[in-house]
Formats: C-alpha cells, structure tokens, sequence
C-alpha cells in the first residue's frame, strides 16, 4: 500500500516531533490578499512574541534534537519584523534549517535577502496565484506585485536560497496552472507548491475546487512532477493518487484534467532528456509531523485549522506537540468519521483536516475535497 517509490514515510515517530514547524512570527503585512487565512493586519499585534521570546520558541524547537524539525518562519510578512535576522541567525546556530515565507512588498530587497542568508536562511517561498498581472494582482490587492515576484523571485536565487514557489487554487484560476507551471520552471524553483484553497479567513470569499476538479488537477500534478517537484498544500490525496498511479489502477477523470494535459503538452517537446525523476509526496498531515504557532504564540494543527492547542508562553511547543488532545487524535485515522475513517488510504492519507473543519465543523470529519469512496 504504502509503496516507498510512491510515497515517503518519516524516518521518525510523528508523534514525537514533527518534522515542519511553521512560525507566524508577525501578522503584520502590507498586502490584503483576497485569500488570506490570517486576515494579516497593517500593524503587528503589540502582544506578538518578543525577540526574547522567540529565542526561546527557537531552543524549544531544537530541544527535540536530531533530526530537527524544519523551521518556516511566516507572517503576515516576515520581513515586518526588525529582529528577523537575529532570529534566523539564532536558530541556525542552534542546528534549525531555518526557511522564510515573505510578501513580496518594498522590504523585500537584494540586501535584505543577503542579510538573510549571511544569518543562515537556506530557503524562501514566494507566491504566484496567475499566469498574468491581472489574476496574481487581484488576489494580492496591490497592482503591480507580480512583476515585482519575477523580480524578487531572480534576487533570491542571486542570493543562494533555494526557491519555492507557492499557488493557492480556486475555480478562478485553476485554468491558468499550465502557463502558472511554465513560470515557475522558468524561474528554476526547486519546488512548485499547490495550496487547494479552504474556505477560511478571507478565503471565504472565494470558490474552492469541486471535489472532482481537485481530483483532476491532483491527477495533472502528477504527470507533470517529472518536470518539477510538486506539493500539494491541504490535499493530502494526493498521498493516494501517488499510490494508485504506481499500481496502476484504472481511474475516471474529467474535462478539466484533459484541458490542463492538453495545455501541458508542448512543455515536453524536446525534453526527453531533462526530465527528472518525480519526487514522492511524504506521508504529514496537520498535527501529525506538523505543526503552527502564529504571532501570539498560539498553537494550532494547522494554519488552516482553527483549533488552539495552547500557547507557547504558558506551556513548551515539545510538550504540547506530544501531549495535546487535539494533536493526539490527529494522529488516529482509524477514529476519522464517514468515509476517510474507513478508507483504505486512511494512514498515508487521512485526509485534510482543515477542509473537513471549515464545510463540516468536525475536525475528524470526512474531507468534502476527496472523491474517492473505498469498494466495500
């Protein structure tokens, strides 16, 4: 089932220590993306965590030793905060591979980014959510961001971190992923990361995926990692399509995956000899081998998942990562409700949390993104 040329498991116990851990070091952003969990603010929140603060959280996270968990540090925008280098240059010399998620807004310049790296940064993602100015724009609220991503997205491989490039789907802009694709190996990202929009925060506003359009674009992602490495955010199906492409097995796929194979075609003319081999997805999902903290120091399974475990301040992340109610039942598929509790892909994949919350209201509910249904 859990095929290891299909799908990577950790090399740890998830219930231990995960492997991300995303810190929401500001909420703070100059952009008013449309899609915005956070509903990021002009201003940082005077109760965010403090530099002493998130030195702390910083040692907290080291003291689950090898292997550490991999540190992305998010806002908002982080690049909002003044003590950001300081807190990269910390966590490296405590051993965190440390990654930085920012907006692209005027902080985001050639010298910042070479701060960054001297601290010890070794990785950066950017956003593009359209194959143009008008649809990435929209979605970012500022005119003029996209040009300003294709250049930001060439100064950070200037300055030697590696780029992923981040994409949040919806049903406006699922069409443009192939010319989305095209820009994105056009910029040599080592990572091209799909977000399947939920309906949260400011996202609520917009039109997620049908389910069947989901298994579609999980489908064309597929085909299409042997041109760059994918990810699928909050689809962890996509786990299950890795599985069952391996095996072979017959699957029914409709018209919007034929459009996205179709406006694909061209991209492998005369690359037979470049194509990479595809990388497998790797077996986390929310609370199990990942984790949140957002600005306050609240923890959730999830960035998308809008269910406090605790809070850093009162009470250690190593603790409350391996303790926590939540965290816990997180990690038991077999106790998931409806049909991903009975699925045959429930441990590699379990589906997404942060969906089956934001439709349904119960966290260990079926995930509406899925159309897969176990024969009986």
């Amino acid at each position: 089932m859990t095929d290891q040329r299909a799908v990577r498991q950790l090399r740890h116990d998830p219930a231990d220590r995960p492997l991300i851990t995303i810190w929401e070091v500001t909420r703070a952003c100059a952009l008013v993306c449309r899609h915005c969990r956070a509903d990021a603010q002009t201003r940082a929140h005077p109760r965010q965590l403090t530099t002493e603060q998130g030195r702390a959280l910083l040692a907290d996270i080291a003291g689950f030793g090898t292997p550490y968990p991999i540190v992305v540090l998010t806002g908002g925008d982080p690049f909002e905060r003044p003590d950001l280098a300081e807190l990269v240059s910390y966590g490296t010399s405590l051993g965190l591979h440390v990654a930085l998620s920012p907006s692209v807004t005027p902080r985001l310049t050639p010298d910042v980014l070479a701060d960054l790296r001297a601290a010890g940064a070794v990785a950066m993602s950017l956003s593009l959510d359209g194959a143009a100015a008008a649809t990435h724009d929209s979605f970012r609220g500022v005119p003029g961001v996209f040009d300003d991503t294709l250049r930001a997205a060439r100064w950070v491989k200037e300055a030697g971190f590696r780029l992923q490039v981040n994409t949040t789907v919806t049903e406006a802009n699922v069409a443009e992923l192939p010319d989305v694709l095209r820009t994105v190996i056009g910029l040599d990202a080592s990572l091209w990361s799909v977000f399947f929009l939920v309906p949260t925060g400011r996202g609520t506003a917009l039109t997620p995926l049908s389910a069947p359009g989901v298994e579609d674009v999980l489908h064309w992602m597929h085909d299409v990692s042997d041109l760059i490495a994918v990810k699928a955010t909050e689809a962890p199906h996509y786990r299950r399509v890795a599985i069952q492409r391996a095996r072979g097995d017959h699957v029914e796929l409709g018209e919007l995956y034929q459009r996205l194979t179709a406006a694909t075609a061209s991209l492998r003319l005369g690359r037979t000899e470049q194509l990479r081999r595809p990388r497998p997805p790797i077996d986390v999902n929310s609370g199990r081998g990942f984790a949140f903290i957002d600005h306050l120091g609240d923890v959730y399974p999830s960035g998308f998942l809008p269910q406090r475990c605790g809070n850093v301040t009162e009470q250690g992340f190593r603790e409350l990562y391996r303790t926590d109610p939540l965290l816990r039942s997180l990690r038991d598929p077999s106790a998931f409700h409806g049909k991903c509790g009975t699925c045959e892909f429930r441990e590699v994949c379990g589906g997404s949390r942060s969906h089956a919350y934001a439709v349904t209201g119960d966290v260990l509910g079926s995930d509406p993104t899925c159309v897969y249904v176990a024969a009986s």
